[in-house]
């Protein structure tokens, strides 16, 4: 008896029609979004609280699911070593994209030099509102707060205030103990693994709502700060964009070509992902989906639940290039002249505080006022001089994280050597790929368990006795093995003698 059940958490193969596909809605109401915001901005501005209310929905499953996921990962692989290597590995990977990142951008603003002429004078520049918040936020932020924020104080907290460093250390930590207890922890992994069906299915039901989502979000960004702050800094938020196309093609794209994978393809398959994301702001609600296609594309589970969460705190490409380019950017601004020694200082110091701010709201101000007030040549009040564009450039971040995160996770998938580079080429063909079979918890196996792993519970043992291929009453020689150890063979083969010798004088008794 096959106890398998295809995972309701992958892509189906089916096709639908184009009319019914999640990215075509989610583009109309982007474009409606736009218009509204123009047209009538008090009513797009009015609009806020179907695209917070989307995006708090979304919020509300990522910290369950990194969770999960990382749990259920960790505590079902058998050689937990193998487990830290892949860490390590993503880790490294993800500092030298983020210092690629960071040299794009410096690069990009020191050719084009944007902020000469703007001749800013730093002591006259006011800071209020929210701005003046995440200034003093990041003044007193220090650079090695992020090592001792990722203990969290209880632990419900992280889940509570959305903080993701620390779901990420728990679920670690967690998986880990689950992993050593063995046998013991075999229900909490039936648990964890049914929790993580139930969380995706709930995932599913929100993504319907994801057009008015992103119409909520664009009509209000648009109506809120209007065409003339597009205008007013077009050039800048035009560069912005432009280095972060170069980023994604240039260095994102030779990482594809190295796994002879198409960057493009790729893109196009997480369209919908994207989309959600250029209409939101935020690469939040994005994550699933991208866990989702990726172990669809032929990523290990394990991979995948450990990389990609991470990843959204340390990889973080778009921001890399966003605190580059602006913290030069000021310094144009305010006259204030950075030798090329002096940039890449600062560029070792936006290495440690881009990591404070992960997951916090406002984060890239944060760390960019953090690494001005570390550095002290540039005035941490010139970021108001690029306040009202952020919003706009949010998107462009988003987008590049989003990209630099799924680029990052095939490669250390392949690092590992559990990535199926055929399959995933096949997936991003958009190819009818057959969906990949998970074993559940009723599936048994007659090899024994690996030492350390938590074996999924039995749920209905009559079904293992069913699929099992051992007898269900045990012969002589499996009793001689329980009883006599090591003498069974010898006492089991003198046994097998014996009735063979009695079988044989019946027959002749028989023949005769």
């Amino acid at each position: 008896m096959d106890h398998t059940m295809v995972s309701d958490t992958h892509p189906t193969a089916a096709r639908k029609p184009w009319y019914r596909q999640l990215y075509v809605w989610v583009l109309v109401a982007i474009v409606l979004g736009i218009l509204v915001g123009w047209l009538a901005p008090d009513t797009g501005e009015a609009m806020q609280p179907i695209g917070t209310t989307f995006v708090e929905a979304m919020k509300m499953l990522i910290g369950p699911i990194v969770f999960l996921t990382i749990v259920g990962g960790i505590a079902s692989v058998a050689d937990l070593k193998k487990v830290g290597v892949t860490g390590l590995k993503a880790l490294g990977y993800f500092q030298i994209g983020t210092i690629l990142a960071m040299l794009t951008g410096l690069v990009a603003i020191n050719i084009f030099r944007l902020g000469d002429g703007v001749n800013a004078d730093a002591s006259t520049i006011e800071t209020t509102g929210t701005a003046a918040e995440l200034i003093e936020k990041g003044e007193n932020q220090q650079w090695w707060e992020f090592l001792t924020h990722i203990i969290p104080g209880s632990v419900a907290a992280p889940f509570v205030e959305g903080d993701i460093l620390q779901i990420i250390f728990m679920a670690v930590i967690f998986g880990i103990a689950l992993n050593a207890v063995g046998q013991i922890g075999a229900p909490v992994l039936d648990v964890i693994q049914r929790l993580t069906a139930v969380i995706f299915k709930v995932l599913n039901y929100i993504m319907k709502a994801a057009p008015l989502g992103a119409f909520g979000a664009m009509a209000f960004a648009v109506g809120k700060y209007g065409v003339e702050t597009l205008s007013s800094l077009g050039w800048l938020i035009l560069l912005f964009y432009g280095t972060s196309l170069v980023f994604v093609v240039v260095v994102l794209g030779s990482v594809m070509a190295f796994l002879k994978l198409n960057l493009f393809k790729m893109l196009k398959h997480f369209k919908e992902e994207l989309l959600l994301i250029l209409g939101t702001s935020t690469a939040e609600p994005a994550l699933p989906g991208l866990m989702r296609k990726l172990q669809h594309a032929g990523v290990k589970k394990e991979t995948v639940g450990l990389v990609v969460p991470t990843g959204y705190s340390f990889n973080l490409d778009g921001a890399a290039i966003y605190l580059s380019l602006a913290a030069v950017y000021i310094a144009q601004a305010t006259n204030t002249d950075l030798t090329i020694g002096q940039q890449l200082g600062m560029l070792a110091v936006m290495l440690l505080t881009s990591k404070g701010a992960a997951g916090v709201a406002g984060g890239g101000f944060i760390a960019l006022t953090a690494t001005l007030s570390t550095l002290g040549t540039i005035p941490a009040a010139g970021i108001m001089l690029i306040f009202g564009i952020d919003k706009f450039m949010s998107e462009c971040r988003a987008l590049v994280n989003f990209c630099g995160n799924a680029v990052a996770t095939l490669f250390i998938a392949w690092w590992d050597k559990s990535l199926d580079v055929d399959r995933a080429r096949r997936v991003f063909n958009g190819e009818d790929v057959e969906p990949l079979e998970e074993p559940t918890t009723t599936e048994t196996t007659t090899e024994a368990p690996a030492v350390g792993r938590a074996t999924p519970a039995v749920e209905d043992p009559l079904a293992e006795l069913e699929s099992s291929t051992v007898p269900a009453v045990p012969t002589t020689t499996q009793l001689h093995r329980v009883v006599d150890g090591p003498a069974a063979d010898l006492k089991t083969a003198e046994t097998d003698t014996v009735f063979r010798d009695r079988d044989d004088e019946l027959v002749n008794e028989a023949a005769r």
